[in-house]
């Protein structure tokens, strides 16, 4: 049995670089403490080129010239280590977590599916390497010999049973990872190396060291045998991005939130899951003033509300920065990076946030992909992605609630609707939870339709307005969409009024009217059916009749 270790050597500093990855081709180092006694606590070769060293205060960092320095971040680590178990479940689901900087695999049943370890272990380095990590991978015929493996030694090392004592000889006592007591007392004993702490006598050894002196001897030895710590991937998927300056323009904003959803992407992909809910969540700097610019007035007024109530608020926002959440629910699982920029893009330009962006938080919730079975002689479907972003963007121009599927509002008003977003997920459940509803309702139709006539009110959307001339409070003669006709017979009022308490209450009389038009013999209108005999066409109208305006309408025909 063979096992894999994936480290990440400098691995504050490569979190910071997977955050930044312009940093690569230049000097920088990692500050942490408390101002001002800020320290480095890591950098890369370029820096220590130019003499700077581990320890040195930031203010003596800041007399290099070219460095560049950034803050240590627990949230680009943490996204790091996720990325880090992302990247090993790829490849096996038997992993364990190691440390924030290590990661252990069982490669059992591995070496059919690669043809062999050598392979298997660039190919995880390659990997790491498209997460954004310099690895470290070292494989040995035991949890232990390849994490001291990938500690010692650069690149990608592959150790064959015979001869893990061998190669992990010659790396130092400090590749065991030892306290600080113990790496003293065998540096005072001139024990510098992996093999002469392996030459050791074993019970003087304990007599000395004690069990834990006798476990790092057969760590040195790679003899220690034991078994994996299994360990689980997250449910959830989530990145950040610390800023050391404000963002307060769209376009930077946009290339930072292209930058976290590859980094989402690439995870989601090593898992074979995608997303179809985006939480975005970013702290601002205290701000009054809109600083985003946004396509059209309508934006603005749509956002005015939420501007006002941020203005009532301004004196808490001096103490503590607000935050700026928003959710992108999308109708289908997708993890195409671009597409989802697209899309993040237009949301933002309708939703813009008030203040100046600090720290951005990214979450995107795990859903299955979606498979979908074309046949050869059917012609292609639209893209679901591309119809997502035509869908957006005309949701930008029209607005939100002009645009979806229509829902019914929970309210008596005649023919009141709402548009909602699409989600066919939503309403497939729906409709399985009410399928046994459904199936009653259908066999009572199915029976009824035979022994009861059908008609249906065909809805004019807007109502049209109508002139109504009344006697004995009984329409009589009727003028609208140009054409005039007398009412041959009236049913009604039928009054309804409701939403008295809200902004926009109703108080209606509607009829049902049969109306006869005199027409010419060559006119024709797509509104009733002409009999070309007669030169008349009749037909049965809904109107209305609002007693708060005084005003009619014809609300549609019946079929």
């Amino acid at each position: 049995m063979s096992f894999a270790c994936i480290y990440i050597p400098h691995f504050i500093l490569q979190a910071a670089l997977r955050a930044e990855p312009e940093l690569r081709a230049q000097p920088a180092g990692i500050v942490e403490g408390t101002p001002p006694l800020l320290a480095i606590v890591a950098l890369n070769e370029k820096a220590a080129r130019l003499g700077l060293r581990l320890e040195m205060t930031k203010l003596q960092a800041e007399q290099i010239s070219g460095l560049q320095i950034r803050n240590r971040s627990a949230a680009h680590e943490t996204a790091a280590h996720a990325a880090l178990v992302d990247l090993a479940l790829a490849f096996s689901p038997r992993i364990e977590d190691t440390a924030a900087d290590t990661i252990g695999l069982d490669l059992g049943g591995l070496v059919s599916l690669f043809g062999s370890l050598e392979n298997l272990a660039q190919k995880l380095a390659a990997r790491a390497a498209e997460f954004g990590f310099s690895a470290n991978v070292g494989v040995a015929s035991n949890p232990e010999a390849a994490q001291l493996a990938a500690r010692g030694f650069s690149g990608v090392t592959v150790l064959a049973p015979e001869e893990e004592a061998q190669r992990l000889g010659g790396l130092p006592v400090s590749a065991l990872n030892l306290r600080v007591e113990m790496r003293e007392t065998l540096d005072r004993w001139g024990v510098r190396t992996c093999a002469a702490l392996a030459a050791l006598p074993v019970a003087q050894l304990s007599e000395r060291l004690g069990q834990e002196g006798v476990r790092m001897q057969e760590l040195a030895r790679g003899a220690n045998v034991r078994a994996l710590i299994p360990a689980q991937g997250t449910a959830g998927f989530e990145e950040a991005l610390e800023l050391d300056t404000p963002v307060s323009e769209l376009e930077p904003l946009a290339f930072l939130l292209g930058r976290l959803l590859d980094q989402l992407c690439a995870r989601l992909s090593a898992r074979s899951l995608a997303t179809n809910e985006i939480r975005l969540k970013m702290k601002l700097e205290p701000g009054e003033e809109e600083i985003f610019p946004v396509a059209d007035e309508s934006v603005l007024q749509r956002n005015s509300t939420r501007r006002k109530s941020g203005r009532k608020n301004s004196a808490a926002r001096q103490t503590a920065p607000s935050v700026y959440e928003t959710t992108l629910r999308l109708p289908l699982p997708m993890r195409d990076s671009k597409a989802l920029l697209r899309l993040w893009r237009l949301h933002l330009e309708a939703n813009p946030p008030v203040s100046p962006i600090a720290k951005i938080e990214m979450t995107a919730e795990p859903a299955q992909t979606r498979f979908a079975q074309t046949g050869l002689f059917q012609p292609l479907s639209p893209d679901p992605e591309k119809l997502e972003i035509t869908m957006a963007r005309m949701r930008h121009l029209i607005g939100e609630a002009n645009i979806g599927a229509p829902e019914p509002m929970d309210t008596h008003r005649p023919l009141a609707f709402a548009m909602k977003h699409f989600d066919p997920d939503a309403t497939a459940a729906t409709d399985s939870d009410d399928f046994v509803e459904q199936a009653g309702r259908a066999t009572t139709a199915a029976a009824q339709a035979d022994s009861a006539p059908v008609i249906a009110l065909r809805a004019f959307r807007p109502a049209m307005p109508a002139r109504v001339e009344v006697r004995a409070d009984v329409p009589v003669r009727i003028l609208f969409n140009g054409v005039c006709g007398d009412v041959i017979a009236a049913s009604g009022p039928w009054r309804n009024s409701g939403d008295w308490w809200s902004e926009d209450p109703w108080n209606q009389d509607e009829w049902d009217l049969e109306i006869e038009f005199p027409l010419p013999r060559t006119r024709e209108t797509k509104f009733f059916a002409m009999d070309r005999g007669s030169v008349i066409s009749r037909g049965v109208y809904r109107a209305m009749y609002e007693r708060v305006g005084g005003n009619w309408f014809i609300c549609g025909v019946y079929d």
